[in-house]
């Protein structure tokens, strides 16, 4: 490596095993080798891997006999063997690749890198991965956040199973971490988990052809029951359903089908179905408004005609003009292959069984979901929870103490502060104090034990119910106080908490939570809670922050979801309410994941409208741990994967002109904004912005654009300002920071609308910008503007920044140190500093 750097090689791919997947020896000398790489700003592939390919230019930097045929999916894979399995199968299916990559053990290069590298591809429409670990958990969501949007992200992740996540541990070196927690973050980031190698293939191939779904609910045409049965068994075990027959597709069905057809969906068109029954069944059941996808299911029997089906079907599949996805399954073998041929060639995927085809659909709807998220912004910051201000008090003063777990009287006085009711609670010292509270509270109460030590109450006999009298309240007092001492000591007690008696017949018991997650930080659980809560294992994970949306979807599952909508006579829960509870559940921790290693309301009741915790439980970080300054810091405390909506950034200001703007961090529901907004840019604005001409429609593509408005707010910042004075609010200017790789520096762009050019959009744009770099601790700032652009080349000089005039490229290059005014950027610093292509508003 030390050679490498020496002749100024910029990438190296290291083949070799023996690095950290072989313990401390191995792992000292990747750290070795990474030294030398980073110093000498070398990119590593690997090590423990085949190598990289790139069949569309015929680099074949493996040691591969031979070299991937050209195509538009990349594939990427920890593993070298499964590499060559792939690579040999492609080459006798016919299948090609845009690029064929084996990660190795990610000493350097990781998925995040590669996923933003394929994404800027436009040789690559789809990316199928082999992943055994994630690696850098938080590169990965934010590159796959942002690619999903225009490129389907399929992985195929082993591990389910202790015995496969163990080993594939010690197959990389690195924790494969929890499969539940995995799965919420592939769901959040818009990436489809399949379970099998051809899976990953098929869905890709499904994806590029049909149309998404926009719900579960599926169609089966077909003229034999027993697939139809195969294929409905597969669709409701993968979580799709059959689709509803309107009363109007069954008037029109019972028009075409002889009377003896299945009169339900599966819709059995009968053995004897003809080419011409299969093409009208098929356009009466597109029109059905309760399906959002058809499955074609063929069987050859003797008054079949396979080839002439599929041509029916194809001409009556062009007609509907991809309204839904419509799939197929001709069963059988020579006498289907050319029917096949001519569904494959129309667009329509066929598979050898119903049921794979059916698991297809359910899949294909999965992934509409999980793109769907992607969509979602949840907002947070501290002021949402003015109150919240005291919990810090609790928790440091905790801290301070030394103490892991705080008392449930704290626990709940913390959930008061961010909107979660909880039961009455009043603390008492003495037996007397807890009479004194109870005639207070009114009989029945309950008494609980306080305690700073102990966190499983009943496990010490300190929970006693239904007391109705001062006698039974003072028995229980001394009752509670009798089994701590003798079982831990004086120290473990410090009196009770005194609480209302609350009925709990007819009432739902479920678990809100949140714990940490080695690679993803805080998770958030929902599900069945009370006693029972492990034995029922009813729960659903997600990563916050959450909003109404998200929460929603974290509800929905669970089995418990069904019965909150109102089962057998009992009334329904106020599901927005529950929403608004988890919501302000996620802005708890996403406010003190530094303080709080864990935190569960269990059970929290649901009786109709109302909704009580009736038991908290917090566990802290230790003192040493945790820090108070929201950042990851070397004791193990990880802090959330994904970063909330900045709504910090949302502000009205006045343009010189007199105009009210609205300034805002960009959206994913922006692009038609976007769109409007590059129709007011001349021509002369784009070259001066973008330092090349680019045309109108290159710049409003929607691949491109969905790029542009879905960012990920731990990598980049893009503001916008809205003209509140225009009865449209469109938007007139744009700006963005993005961090440059394995650099704290990061590059700005600006681009305002020509009609409100001299506005000083730009001079408040950059502002911000400038804000957010310090507040994010960068280094340094950096942008490459042209010498024409005099307007920018001011606004920068007056921000502060050093602009350095290139004679030969016709360019000025602009930086602003942000660090302390005594520590000043080497010459070193300077000529490593990327110049990268523009990035595009």
């Amino acid at each position: 490596m030390q050679d490498c750097v020496d002749v100024g090689v910029k990438g190296a791919i290291i083949i070799s095993a023996g690095f950290k997947e072989t313990g401390a020896d191995g792992a000292i000398l990747e750290n070795e080798i990474m030294d030398i790489a980073r110093e000498g700003k070398i990119r590593v592939v690997g090590p423990n891997c085949l190598g990289v390919m790139n069949p569309i230019n015929g680099l074949n930097a493996t040691f591969a006999t031979s070299i991937a045929k050209p195509g538009n999916v990349a594939f990427i894979s920890q593993s070298g063997a499964m590499c060559t399995s792939i690579l040999d199968w492609s080459l006798q299916a016919n299948v090609g690749f845009s690029a064929f990559i084996s990660i190795g053990s990610m000493m350097d290069i990781s998925w995040g890198d590669l996923i933003y590298y394929l994404g800027d591809d436009p040789n690559t429409k789809a990316i199928a991965i082999y992943m055994e670990t994630i690696g850098d958990a938080r590169s990965f969501m934010s590159a796959a956040s942002e690619v999903a949007m225009a490129k389907p992200i399929i992985v195929i992740k082993p591990g389910r199973t202790e015995q496969a996540a163990a080993a594939a541990a010690s197959h990389t070196g690195s924790l494969a971490g929890s499969d539940d927690v995995l799965d919420a973050a592939f769901k959040r980031c818009g990436v489809l988990r399949v379970n099998k190698i051809r899976e990953v293939f098929e869905i890709i191939e499904l994806l590029g052809k049909q149309p998404r779904p926009r719900g579960k609910y599926l169609t089966i045409l077909t003229n034999a029951g027993g697939p139809g049965v195969i294929s409905t068994d597969a669709l409701i075990d993968s979580g799709g359903q059959l689709a509803w027959l309107s009363d109007e597709t069954m008037q029109e069905l019972n028009q075409l089908l002889p009377k003896h057809w299945s009169h339900s969906n599966p819709i059995d068109l009968l053995g004897d179905a003809t080419p011409e029954t299969y093409a009208r069944a098929l356009t009466i059941a597109a029109r059905n408004q309760y399906s959002d996808g058809i499955l074609i299911v063929l069987t050859p029997q003797s008054m079949t005609d396979p080839t002439e089906t599929a041509k029916r079907i194809a001409e009556v599949a062009k007609k509907l003009g991809g309204t839904k996805p419509i799939l197929a399954s001709w069963m059988g073998g020579a006498g289907v292959l050319e029917g096949r041929a001519i569904l494959d060639e129309a667009g329509i995927p066929t598979y050898d069984y119903p049921d794979s085809a059916a698991e297809m659909f359910s899949y294909m709807f999965q992934y509409s979901v999980n793109v769907s998220q992607l969509y979602q912004c949840p907002r947070w910051c501290a002021e949402m929870h003015p109150e919240s201000r005291m919990v810090d008090t609790i928790l440091a003063r905790a801290q301070t103490k030394g103490r892991k777990i705080l008392t449930e009287f704290e626990s709940k006085q913390i959930l008061s502060a961010y909107g979660i009711p909880t039961v009455t609670s009043l603390l008492a010292c003495n037996a007397e104090e807890a009479v004194c509270a109870a005639n207070k509270i009114g009989y029945p109460v309950v008494i609980k034990i306080n305690s700073e030590t102990i966190t499983h109450k009943t496990d010490v006999g300190g929970v006693k119910l239904n007391l109705n009298s001062p006698e039974q309240v003072r028995d229980a007092y001394d009752s509670i106080q009798h089994s701590v001492e003798s079982k831990f000591g004086k120290d473990d007690f410090q009196g009770v908490t005194v609480q209302q008696m609350v009925n709990i017949s007819g009432a739902y018991e479920l678990i809100v939570g949140a714990s940490p997650d080695d690679q993803f930080g805080p998770v958030i659980l929902f599900g069945s809670g009370g006693t029972l809560v492990e034995v029922y294992n009813d729960k659903s994970l997600a990563l916050p922050p959450l909003n109404s949306t998200l929460a929603h979807l974290l509800m929905k599952n669970t089995k418990i979801y069904k019965a909150l909508k109102g089962v057998r006579g009992k009334s329904s829960a106020d599901i927005k309410t529950l929403e608004k509870l988890i919501v302000n559940f996620s802005h708890l921790v996403m406010e003190k994941w530094n303080y709080i290693s864990e935190i569960e309301i269990n059970p929290l009741l649901s009786s109709g409208d109302a909704l009580i915790a009736l038991d908290a439980r917090v566990i802290l970080h230790s003192s040493a741990e945790a820090k108070t300054d929201g950042t990851e810091n070397s004791n193990g405390i990880v802090r959330p994967a994904i970063r909330p909506y900045p709504s910090q950034y949302e502000q009205q200001f006045v343009s010189k002109k007199g105009r009210v703007m609205l300034i805002r961090a960009i959206m994913p529901e922006d692009e038609p904004l976007i769109v409007d907004f590059h129709k007011r840019i001349s021509s002369e604005s784009v070259y001066t912005r973008f330092l090349s001409d680019i045309p109108f429609e290159d710049r409003v593509k929607h691949n491109r654009l969905i790029r542009v408005c879905h960012v990920d707010y731990d990598r980049d910042i893009a503001l916008v300002v809205l003209d509140k004075s225009s009865s449209t609010g469109k938007i007139v200017a744009a700006a963005r920071l993005t961090k440059e790789h394995g650099m704290n520096v990061a590059e700005f762009s600006i681009l305002v609308a020509d009609d409100y050019q001299g506005e000083g959009l730009g001079g408040k744009l950059l502002r911000e910008l400038i804000g957010h770099a310090k507040a994010d601790n960068l280094s340094a700032i950096e942008a490459v503007v042209l010498q024409t652009n005099r307007a920018m080349i001011h606004v920068a000089e007056k921000a502060g920044f050093e602009c350095i005039y290139d004679k030969e490229e016709g360019v000025v290059k602009q930086f602003l140190n942000l660090r302390d005014t005594h520590t000043q950027i080497s010459a070193e610093d300077k000529k490593l500093k990327r110049l990268s292509a523009p990035i595009y508003i």
